[in-house]
């Protein structure tokens, strides 16, 4: 009997440290996406026309950028050494053997998009603003970031 509250407590164990893997890669996955919609759900697609310029909104997704970006190293501290399930895209192992390189790469974003807030002023600027934080931010997903699907 104590054998098998044993071996029922650590498979417990075991199934809440995947819990808790897959939790980390949700947080993961959920600022890279919120990222993602501010920057291609809004900004890219005023840029190419698909909607609307909008400053508000623009404006917001300028602020979401500022304000995320520098959370980007606390939220990816921890390796969930898997990826969220059914997810597009993934976070590359090489994220914790160059930890120092990944997180060197969110200060030049950061001052891409610190360098065109409140100058945004209609989709020319837009598209200027857009390519400077866009080429900054490829720097980055090309070495750490896996395409899954």
């Amino acid at each position: 009997m104590i054998r098998m509250v044993v071996v029922a407590g650590a498979l417990l164990l075991g199934a809440g440290a995947v819990m808790a893997q897959q939790d980390i890669a949700v947080k993961q996955d959920n600022l890279m996406r919120a990222q993602g919609k501010s920057m291609y759900g809004v900004i890219s697609k005023t840029v190419k026309g698909e909607i609307p310029y909008d400053q508000k909104a623009i404006d917001a997704a300028i602020a979401q950028l500022e304000e995320s970006l520098p959370t980007i190293p606390s939220v990816f501290a921890t390796n969930p050494k898997e990826d969220v399930v059914n997810a597009t895209y993934g976070s590359s192992q090489k994220i914790w053997q160059n930890k120092a390189d990944f997180d060197s790469k969110i200060p030049p974003v950061a001052k891409a998009v610190a360098d065109v807030k409140g100058k945004i002023k209609d989709v020319a600027s837009l598209k200027v603003a857009y390519d400077s934080i866009q080429a900054k931010c490829v720097e980055c997903h090309e070495t750490y970031r896996l395409k899954l699907k």
